[in-house]
């Protein structure tokens, strides 16, 4: 590990997951004491809008933790109390699942992300620019049986962007307004976050932006992926960005600007993330936030992926230090291991950092 952290060990890390077929990376690390910037690989600007994935959870997240805060919303609510009949057939039960189970990943409903056409080339190509709502997302789900019914101390987890999807259900029913007009009026204008928005149906991104790529199991090459109708993430991650937002983002919400520290304590409590162990050993799960383990101790963030486009973000305890990294290829197969052991490699050698 290195003993200090600067720039030359950034574009170092960079270089080495360039090196295993990424395009193009781009990077944004705070040490505490200076914000660093590199890319490697095509250019990319620092200023590029890019689609953070499923690190929107955590904006998500957030939003659903403000409400509680405000007394408007209880974490042991049932899906069922706010969505009544939403969560029903083929064994799903929205009368088990509490708004908590849904943050932390441990309600036990399947994923709709695989029922939306996007996992060869073909099919990406003939659907990139399906719009879905969100209760077409949600109805994908209810087609297949639950993993589990969650019992009273059931820690079992497992990821699900229909949990999500159904977090920003409730947030809407609570509140009356949209979704993605609470994330903004509640996160996004606080913050002077004015480069993050969610763009509806609309497939394109905003200039600057890198070019994305996909590979793709009826592909010998990967594939060039940046146009594409973000919906089918919807409150999962339907958000796009850029490095300085982010960045704010993090570090407001470990620093404490956006939660109550109820809020945040009971954000910060987790469970194992057994799934993510071959790449985070160690990794656990909160309520829309994720904790991965370093040498030097655990760190916060969350990753996302989108066609084209992945994302991770990890930050010290209190905000102060962490790293963004965006790559511009997405892998959804065997070469994302590789991949993904260097990017948390790089993560450690930010979080290691002796100075």
């Amino acid at each position: 590990m290195p003993s200090r952290y600067d720039r030359s060990v950034l574009e170092a890390d960079l270089q080495a997951i360039h090196d295993k077929g990424v395009p193009g990376l781009l990077a944004t690390a705070h040490t505490g004491r200076e914000v660093l910037t590199a890319h490697c690989g095509v250019a990319i600007a620092h200023d590029s809008f890019f689609r953070m994935g499923s690190t929107g959870k955590t904006f998500t997240a957030t939003v659903a933790l403000q409400l509680v805060g405000e007394g408007r919303l209880s974490l042991d609510d049932t899906v069922e109390d706010w969505l009544p009949g939403v969560v029903r057939g083929n064994g799903n039960d929205g009368t088990k699942i509490t708004v908590r189970r849904l943050l932390q990943q441990t309600s036990g409903l399947t994923e709709y992300i695989f029922d939306v056409p996007i996992w060869t080339a073909a099919d990406f190509h003939e659907h990139r620019y399906d719009s879905y709502t969100a209760e077409d997302l949600v109805a994908l789900a209810m087609r297949h049986e639950p993993n589990w019914i969650p019992e009273p101390e059931d820690q079992r987890w497992s990821y699900s962007n229909t949990n999500y999807t159904l977090t920003g259900m409730i947030i809407e029913k609570v509140t009356g307004n949209p979704r993605t007009q609470e994330v903004t009026d509640r996160i996004l204008r606080p913050l002077a976050l004015d480069h993050t928005f969610s763009p509806g149906d609309d497939p394109k991104l905003p200039d600057p932006h890198p070019t994305g790529y996909t590979e793709f199991p009826d592909s010998p090459e990967p594939v060039e992926t940046t146009e594409w109708n973000l919906t089918p993430a919807n409150a999962a991650g339907d958000l796009i960005t850029t490095m300085p937002d982010l960045l704010r983002f993090w570090q407001a919400l470990l620093g404490g600007e956006l939660l109550k520290p109820a809020e945040l304590t009971a954000m910060k409590q987790t469970v194992p993330a057994a799934e993510w162990d071959p790449v985070f050993p160690g990794a656990r799960y909160g309520l829309g936030i994720a904790q991965f383990q370093s040498p030097r101790g655990p760190y916060w963030g969350h990753a996302g992926n989108t066609p084209g486009h992945t994302t991770h973000s990890g930050f010290t305890e209190d905000g102060r230090r962490g790293l963004i990294l965006l790559t511009t290829l997405w892998a959804p197969n065997e070469n994302a291991l590789p991949i993904e052991k260097l990017i948390n490699a790089a993560m450690d050698h930010l979080m290691c950092d002796a100075s």
